[in-house]
């Protein structure tokens, strides 16, 4: 099997797992809303729950993203042996590490829950700080979940980390089904603690199956882990920064009218699933093999794995891109509109989307451009970018907000990914000379021409001919997803006649 097909096939089985992923989250969240309502109980258990991975999932996606570099250079320059035994340093110092957080927020709780809940006071308080408590082994497990996501990432083996959301959410499923009866909350924060664990444990037999084998011991003198150290922290302050930036424009919305934060997180949602969905299962996918040709120096490899990742983004996130400023509000209203979500609130969500997709392609663009510089060790150049995007935003933010309201939010949060996009495309160009910049440019004018005329066709199936024959909700859903299914079917033949490389390969063409 050639790169391109090893690509493809682990970017779509990603992609599909995700899917399934997340759809199960969804069903999970209902059956939760379904048997402990919308209300204290509820309130207390989110908010324990924020306490007990807020700080574990900023420092896992970071100690995952300095991981997976380091041990592909491990394998390239030491072999797989010496790649196990850091893999047993590190699981060894990461276990310990967590075991030494929880212990801490456990004693520090009550501080913890009255810095993320000012409201709670008395009972709602103190069980708070009981479930949070509950769900500290959480720390731990994911811990584990993030040293072994990298080690098999780096070796190119996806599919554990693709499914591990499946289990997670069975977990739940089949608790809230056959087994909560609503009331005590705190069953709920055990299996939650329970469903954590899943994520490690289906993971345990492709990691042994690779030949490790646990040992109690670890090397503090390996210059690995400070070569780790050193990569880790910007990813660590790149990340805080992030966070900063979302408290700024959830505090900018609150000064709105009501509802503007509700339209800006549902809008987001709505946005970033494209990225959960199809960007993050590429870029999942690209950054091992990226890292694995930087270790052994081969930067003719690392630019065509490059080229290939940005253009498979391209081909999704066009197209993506015009159908959400499209179909905002039709989608908004279908699958939002009712009970207390009314008109209003579809008008300010989907105008808010609308504007959250201008920046898509830059948002997703940046992910992988943020990848390509981890994948080289280098983590300074996307911290500084992300604090240029925090400051770039803030100011936008300031100007837009006051005459587009929250949509000037949603507008200043685009045009910041789009500007520090091409910042750390300037970057790469530095660091690596010519990056085929040209080949990009040819594959983004060629999607866009596909995109647009798959947008006209789109807009006159439901716009037009819809307008003369949807009579309630259940038929305008089906003749969207009609409408959907013809343009999507539209855009690929579309890049097939146009020579897309990326279309023809995925379909056995032949140019």
């Amino acid at each position: 099997m050639t790169r391109r097909q090893r690509v493809a096939q682990s970017a779509a089985m990603i992609a599909i797992f995700t899917l399934i992923s997340k759809g199960l989250g969804f069903i999970r969240e209902v059956f939760i809303a379904s048997r402990y309502g919308s209300g204290v109980e509820t309130d207390t258990y989110f908010v324990a729950m924020t306490a007990t991975t807020i700080i574990m999932g900023t420092l896992g996606s970071a100690l995952n993203t300095t991981l997976i570099p380091i041990f592909s250079e491990i394998r390239g320059k030491r072999g797989r042996r010496q790649q196990k035994i850091y893999l047993n340093n590190v699981l060894n110092i990461v276990i310990l590490l967590t075991i030494i957080m929880a212990i801490l927020a456990y004693i520090f709780s009550p501080i913890i829950i009255k810095i993320l809940a000012k409201g709670f006071e008395g009972d709602q308080f103190d069980a708070a700080v009981r479930l949070n408590r509950i769900g500290l082994p959480i720390v731990v497990f994911l811990g584990i979940t993030y040293v072994f996501s990298g080690y098999l990432q780096s070796n190119q083996v996806f599919g554990p980390h693709a499914i591990m959301g499946i289990p997670y959410n069975f977990v739940f499923l089949i608790y809230l089904l056959f087994l909560a009866k609503g009331g005590d909350i705190t069953n709920l924060m055990v299996v939650s603690v329970i469903a954590a664990s899943t994520q490690f444990l289906i993971q345990l037999p492709a990691v042994r199956h690779s030949g490790y084998r646990y040992s109690l011991s670890f090397d503090l003198r390996d210059p690995y882990l400070s070569k780790a150290m050193i990569l880790v922290l910007p990813v660590l302050l790149g990340s805080a920064v992030r966070q900063i930036n979302v408290v700024i424009d959830k505090t900018l919305a609150s000064e709105l009218v009501d509802g503007s934060i509700s339209a800006l997180t549902y809008s987001s949602r709505i946005n970033e699933m494209i990225i959960a969905v199809f960007v993050m299962a590429i870029t999942t996918v690209v950054f091992p093999m990226l890292s694995k040709a930087f270790s052994e120096g081969d930067t003719t490899q690392v630019r065509k794995i490059f080229n290939e990742g940005v253009n498979i983004i391209l081909l999704i996130t066009v197209p993506a891109t015009i159908g959400i400023m499209l179909l905002a509000e039709p989608v908004v209203r279908i699958f939002f509109e009712r009970n207390a979500f009314d008109e209003l609130a579809t008008a300010m969500t989907s105008s808010a989307l609308f504007y959250y997709s201008v920046g898509l392609i830059g948002s997703s663009l940046r992910l992988m451009l943020n990848k390509v510089f981890y994948s080289f060790q280098d983590t300074k150049t996307p911290m500084v970018n992300g604090t240029i995007a925090v400051v770039l935003n803030v100011v936008l933010n300031l100007l837009f907000i006051r005459f587009m309201g929250h949509n000037g939010l949603a507008l200043a949060t685009s045009i910041s990914a789009i500007f520090t996009s091409a910042l750390l495309i300037v970057d790469l160009r530095k660091k690596m000379g010519p990056i085929g910049m040209k080949g990009i440019l040819i594959t983004f004018a060629k999607t866009l021409v596909a995109a647009t005329i798959m947008g006209l066709i789109v807009y006159i199936i439901f716009f037009k001919l819809g307008a003369l024959i949807i009579s309630n909700k259940l038929v305008e859903l089906i003749f969207l997803l009609l409408s959907i299914g013809i343009g999507v079917a539209v855009y690929f033949g579309l890049c097939i006649l146009l020579r897309v490389k990326e279309v023809s390969r995925f379909f056995k063409f032949n140019r």
